[in-house]
This record gives C-alpha cells, structure tokens and sequence, in this order.
C-alpha cells in the first residue's frame, strides 16, 4: 500500500503563497511552527482533499542574529514528494537492493528520504508505527535529501 500524501515547497512569504493558492481556491488546512528548528509548515489542500493530496509550504525564518532570510534559486524552493507506505523498511530495502541511496536512512522507523534518478527528494512515511530495526537504526545520512 502507498498513498500520496504531498508535495513541498519552501517559500519566503508564506502569506503571500497563502493568498495566491487561495485564488484558485486551495486554503490552509493546518499549521505547525518549531520555535527550536525555527521553520513554519502549513498544509494546503482544495476542498476535500484535505488529508489526501495537500502541498506543504516551509519557512525557514531568518537567522536571530538579523541577517537576510533564505533566497531559493535553482529549485531549491521545491522539496520533496511524500509517500506513506505499509513497511518502510521493506521499501527501503528494495529500494537500496535495485542500487539507489537510502540518503536518511529510517533510523526511527517512521521516516526515510531517497532521490529519484533525477535527484528529486522522495520522503517515505511509515503507515503507523514500527519499532527501530538494524541496519537502519545505526544507518547514518548519506549526501542531501
């Protein structure tokens, strides 16, 4: 089993992202803010397909010290596609088994990030909860994801 769940984008102005999405009638249907990672995430959805097909923005906030907020150039802006799936590490093993990069391995069992051919960030999400298993557990990064 693997559902779609959504795509990000990494924005500098998330209410004017918000206003834009709304013209074509996509809202916000939730956020979450981490005062110690210093990023905002807001999920946007069309009506009805909340929680099914959603588009996450991330803002990143500038530095404490006052210097100038993230600029995005070559893509950067965009951040991953996320997938749930039924094991995680049956589909990182499969994945790592046809010669791709587990780039964050899924140490806690929830979470692993790989890239497309083309280098595009794919996050796998775990449908409910599995244990920390080896190898992965003692896994670390490899490269960006």
């Amino acid at each position: 089993m693997t559902k779609f769940l959504h795509a990000m984008i990494r924005v500098t102005d998330p209410e004017a992202t918000i206003a834009f999405f709304e013209l074509f009638g996509v809202q916000e249907v939730r956020r979450f803010s981490s005062e110690k990672g210093r990023f905002t995430l807001i999920f946007l959805a069309a009506p009805g397909e909340e929680g099914i097909a959603e588009v996450e923005l991330t803002y990143n906030w500038p530095s404490e010290d006052g210097s100038a907020g993230e600029v995005y150039t070559g893509g950067r802006n965009f951040g991953h596609l996320a997938y749930r799936v039924s094991n995680i590490y049956e589909t990182c093993a499969k994945i790592q088994a046809a010669g791709h990069i587990i780039h964050r391995p899924p140490r806690d069992g929830h979470m692993a990030f790989v890239k497309s051919p083309d280098g595009i960030s794919i996050e796998l999400l775990q449908d409910g909860h599995l244990e920390p298993a080896e190898p992965w557990a003692s896994m670390e990064n490899t490269g960006t994801w």
